[in-house]
């Protein structure tokens, strides 16, 4: 298959489902606005924190659970993609137009650190090491570093992510129009879509087009794989000593925390896995397109737990109380024992 047609499929997907420096953002105008059914619509992600969980997704909608679920206000109307936390009070929040969140008391009230409609890209996912260091990462090889906990963010171009017939079309465009190359780089890498610390060392990130890469500089320099996949993955798991990877279709790969030694995980149904969990047993629970959960046990077995028609399941995440919640299309839904 083509690279245009992967980046066709990858982009179709990637739509369903949901200067190098830039100053402190102003409070944005369109700030969001209290719903009521507002934990019904599109939700995209939840985080742990400690005793609560925390939302985001539609519009700038943002959840704190404490026994049950209430919306706080955010300063923007962006999709929100994703939510982390590095601290109980202090956690950040990406989305569109590449939009950056900050909460000091966690999660009851945010400001806006980063936002430019200009950029018109979605932030996919966010990860700091520590309250001051962090990186924001998302479409088309979006690529943002902080060093001061958000106050500012420097925006990073990650060539040695371009495929090698990129590299060169580049490097000969820039000789010929440097209007068209800055255009054209700015679209030539592939969707950054997870980014997780895999080790105390190392972090992986994954995105379109099979992209696996991993960094041991806390993403400063990168070392992409060549993977046994060239479709769209969207997420990566550490379940002990091993680590996982998802993506389109039902594709699901494992490896040992050297993260080289891929092999494919078999699922009993194709479709698209967009996260998962480590329970208790040791068990993976995963959630994706089509309704589907399936658990893998610790032997490597697969199993379809439910099917709820007519959701896509993006995010799950366990309350202090071992309830699971997921996120998807349909809110916010704590799922029944099984």
């Amino acid at each position: 298959m083509s690279f245009s047609m992967l980046r066709f499929i990858s982009i179709l997907s990637f739509i369903y489902l949901f200067s190098s420096s830039l100053a402190v953002a102003q409070e944005n105008k369109y700030q969001q606005q209290i719903q009521p059914l507002a934990a019904n619509s599109l939700v995209l992600d939840i985080a742990k924190n400690q005793q609560t969980l925390v939302a985001v997704g539609d519009r700038g909608h943002a959840f704190v659970y404490q026994d049950l679920w209430k919306q706080v206000n955010t300063p923007t109307q962006a999709l929100l993609t994703k939510v982390f936390f590095i601290t109980p009070e202090k956690g950040w929040a990406v989305g569109h137009d590449a939009t950056i969140l900050h909460t000091t008391d966690g999660g009851q009230s945010w400001t806006l650190q980063m936002q430019s409609e200009e950029i018109e890209k979605p932030l996919l996912d966010i990860l700091f090491f520590n309250e001051h260091d962090g990186v924001a990462v998302g479409a088309y090889g979006l690529f943002f570093r902080t060093q001061d906990g958000g106050k500012t963010w420097k925006s990073e171009y990650h060539q040695e992510l371009l495929f090698e017939e990129d590299v060169a079309y580049l490097a000969e465009l820039k000789a010929e129009d440097e209007a068209l190359y800055l255009s054209e780089r700015s679209m030539l890498l592939p969707h950054f879509n997870r980014i997780i610390q895999a080790t105390d060392s190392t972090l992986i990130m994954v995105g379109e087009l099979g992209l696996v890469a991993t960094s041991t500089d806390l993403g400063q320099n990168w070392l992409k794989q060549d993977f046994i996949y060239e479709g769209s993955l969207f997420n990566a798991i550490i379940a002990g000593d091993t680590a996982f990877i998802m993506g389109l279709r039902g594709n699901v790969f494992k490896s040992d925390l050297s993260l080289v030694n891929w092999q494919s995980v078999g699922l009993p149904v194709d479709s698209t896995i967009n996260a998962g969990i480590l329970l208790e047993e040791g068990v993976l629970r995963l959630v994706g397109n089509a309704g589907v959960i399936i658990d893998i046990s610790v032997i490597g077995e697969s199993h379809l737990i439910e099917q709820r028609q007519g959701e896509n399941l993006v995010a799950i995440a366990e309350d202090s109380k071992g309830n699971l919640w997921v996120a998807g299309n349909k809110g916010l839904i704590k799922l029944e024992q099984k």
